[in-house]
């Protein structure tokens, strides 16, 4: 009996470590990417971003972008295609995630999202989704991959 109280001791003693803390809030770097798209700080968006191999679908063409250096070729894709459509005043609004998966060191995310943009002056609207696969490095959440997913842009309302 007195070792069986001892294990369940050091159980009780071990699992708070086993349970993700409250403030381990997977979907922060989607903010934080989001956060720095809308007011111009690349340093903040590119620090959003794991290591290694990233992989980014998004609407305007060349739509995949992978590889190390694939935040950075999205961006100065995003800048060309803004530049060739007459795109201004780009900004994202987002919701609180619809979907979150967590399996370990690895995480699924969905957000809903708005663009909201001007197109040679006229003001535009998306409504859509921001689905993201986050991976655990050194003890935070950093975005492996996204994908942009929305309704065809209208008129904003």
């Amino acid at each position: 009996m007195k070792q069986f109280a001892i294990a369940l001791l050091l159980l009780a003693l071990c699992a708070p470590a086993a349970i993700p803390a409250a403030h381990d809030d997977v979907s922060a770097p989607l903010r934080q990417f989001i956060d720095g798209f809308n007011t111009g700080d690349t340093n903040s968006a590119f620090a959003a971003y794991a290591s290694g191999t990233i992989t980014i679908v998004d609407e305007f063409s060349p739509h995949l972008w992978t590889g190390p250096n694939a935040a950075h070729q999205w961006a100065d894709a995003y800048d060309k295609h803004a530049q060739a459509t007459g795109v201004t005043d780009g900004k994202v609004t987002y919701g609180k995630p619809t979907r979150t998966e967590i399996e370990g060191a690895v995480a699924y995310v969905v957000m809903p999202t708005v663009y909201l943009y001007k197109e040679r002056g006229k003001p535009m609207q998306e409504e859509g989704q921001m689905t993201a696969v986050l991976n655990r490095e050194s003890g935070a959440w950093k975005i492996r991959s996204w994908s942009w997913s929305g309704v065809k842009p209208h008129a904003a309302k």
